[in-house]
């Protein structure tokens, strides 16, 4: 069912924008749990797997990638940019 949904454009649209939102809130969450606990490699090895999926995500050769579920590692992408722009938007609620 859920493939059959997926099949479909506004299908794979509907699940990057509810990615990109569930990133953005992530981010909040994320901003506001290493300023309490003082502990940065939380956020250090998220910058890690941030890298990881991006090498993934941007290489040049697909055929090693077809092994591996193209849609996830959109949704992740998807969450990694939601992320970021939360981050971004939060400095500058802090810059202001």
């Amino acid at each position: 069912m859920i493939s059959t949904y997926l099949a479909y454009p506004l299908g794979r649209l509907t699940v990057n924008l509810i990615s990109l939102l569930s990133g953005f809130f992530f981010a909040t969450v994320l901003a506001t749990l290493p300023s309490q606990t003082g502990d940065w490699g939380i956020v250090a090895g998220l910058v890690a797997i941030f890298e990881l999926i991006s090498f993934v995500v941007y290489k040049s050769d697909y055929e090693d990638s077809l092994s591996i579920n193209i849609l996830n590692i959109y949704i992740f992408n998807s969450i990694k940019i939601g992320i970021i722009y939360g981050l971004f938007v939060d400095a500058f609620k802090l810059g202001s």
